[in-house]
């Protein structure tokens, strides 16, 4: 059981587990946390998940995790590992089961006065647009040869058949399309379980959200962002649906029954791999593509139904609703980063982790060059949420990466002990944030008190500097599962 005593602290939010504490690591384990946060990651299993990770053949520089740290399936969520191209491993424990789940943020040129009579018109309307809860089927239903070119296309196919606009693939990370994307290797079972899924929220903890701004940290980022004080926003978080999970499903097995091949042995069998450069390990990583292409073509579909509700309610006063920025928080990328001096291409593993690029990145559009790449922090439900940007700080300490949320500090089971969904309900609603689920029973399980708190964990990431706050957003409307 590790203990603080096994900690080497490098600042009062950056702290070390070296490669002495056990003999199989290959790199020290690296988390940032606030003595506060610190005390809660150990009541878990996080850092001992954290440094069997460090086992992995080919991990280069550190095994990371960030403030909102918790245990999850072999990598700890909040977990972020590197593995040298093209010979390291790829894991898909270190990506996860929701393949590019993720969040999208879109801004308005509505203010809240200019919503508040309406709503709880919005709330209704977006509710009965957007299908949400497990095993719900959205609008358009999909032959598997259409679905396939979803796989491959991703956001900007859904775009090009008039689900959006044509500037909103440059606001996405990867322009919503990863280009080694193979629909022939996801299974059968797996794209039967998406035929009707394309444009739907699931369950859990993803949701639609309208936020105002309540806070900005830095006015001319946030005016580059096109962010003012008292602007509604909405926030998007779902990801790959029933697909992604079997994708990751159908390689962890297959993973599981290679590795002996590649004399590969690993201390948690939830963190099978194989060489990226193996047929396995690259039938695998497009495999993981074609799903993270689903994920944000489904963020692009629910927000074509955001639009058509905005337009319906608002008309032209409504103005437009741009897209400020997509990001993936659990996917695997090939990156170039500096390593001991020196510039290296690595397969950075992120989970439960959002990309955080510093300015001038090469990656990033030519309107974030200044600023850096907008960060998106969705916080518990009836808390708050915040826009950082990425830093070149981020670019040396984490492989250019961020939290990606609050982080779970309480069990989904021990939540619904603490509180019935009703009585939430009811209280949120007092703290005028406005909700509308499918499942009041298990409204329960996202409680706020279920996660850490937010605050403290941007705090984390704004102090070390691997990103910096631009912009809190307060939750007004909840449109849950």
């Amino acid at each position: 059981m590790i203990t603080k005593n096994n900690l080497i602290k490098i600042t009062d939010y950056m702290w070390q587990i070296p490669k002495t504490y056990r003999g199989d690591m290959r790199v020290p384990a690296s988390i940032f946390a606030s003595e506060k946060i610190l005390s809660e990651i150990f009541n878990d299993r996080s850092l001992e998940q954290l440094v069997n990770v460090t086992t992995l053949p080919g991990i280069r520089k550190s095994a990371i995790v960030m403030p909102d740290a918790h245990e999850g399936y072999g990598f700890p969520i909040g977990g972020i590992a590197a593995t040298a191209y093209p010979e390291g491993v790829i894991s898909p424990g270190g990506i996860g089961y929701d393949i590019n789940c993720g969040v999208r943020l879109l801004i308005s040129d509505l203010n809240f006065d200019d919503i508040k009579p309406s709503i709880e018109k919005l709330a209704e309307q977006l509710f009965r647009a957007i299908p949400a809860g497990v095993g719900r089927g959205g609008l358009l239903k999909f032959s598997l040869e259409k679905l396939d070119y979803v796989l491959r296309e991703g956001a900007k196919g859904v775009i090009k058949e008039g689900y959006g606009n044509k500037s909103d693939s440059d606001h996405i990370e990867s322009g919503g399309m990863l280009k080694n994307a193979d629909p022939d290797i996801v299974s059968d079972y797996a794209k039967k379980r998406e035929l009707d899924q394309l444009g739907t929220m699931g369950a859990g903890n993803h949701f639609v959200e309208i936020d105002k701004v309540d806070e900005i940290f830095n006015e001319l980022t946030a005016k580059n962002f096109g962010l003012k004080f008292n602007q509604i926003v909405i926030l998007v978080h779902t990801g790959s649906r029933g697909l992604g999970h079997q994708v990751a499903t159908d390689y962890i097995h297959l993973m599981n029954q290679v590795m002996v091949k590649y004399g590969i042995t690993v201390p948690d069998r939830e963190l099978a791999c194989a060489p990226l450069s193996s047929p396995e390990g690259k039938n695998y990583f497009n495999a993981m593509a074609a799903a993270a292409n689903f994920a944000w073509a489904n963020r692009q579909m629910i927000t074509y139904q955001v639009r058509k509700v905005w337009e319906n309610i608002f008309g032209n006063a409504g103005g437009s609703l741009s897209i400020l920025y997509d990001v993936a928080h659990n996917i695997t990328k090939i990156e170039e980063h500096i390593i001991s001096g020196k510039k290296e291409r690595v397969i950075v593993h992120r989970k439960g982790a959002t990309r955080a690029f510093c300015p001038h990145h090469s990656e990033l559009a030519s309107f974030f060059q200044k600023t850096g790449q907008p960060v998106i922090i969705p916080g518990s439900m009836g808390t708050a949420s915040y826009v950082l940007a990425g830093t070149k700080i981020g670019m040396e300490e984490s492989f250019g990466s961020s939290c990606h949320g609050a982080g779970r500090r309480m069990s989904r089971h021990a939540a619904k002990k603490e509180i019935a969904g009703a009585d939430l309900m009811i209280k949120l609603e007092k703290e005028g944030v406005y909700v509308k689920t499918h499942s009041v029973k298990d409204l329960a399980e996202e409680a706020p008190f279920a996660y850490k708190d937010i605050h403290n964990v941007v705090d984390v990431v704004d102090q070390v500097g691997i990103a910096k706050k631009v912009a809190k957003l307060r939750p007004i409307i909840v449109i849950k599962g």
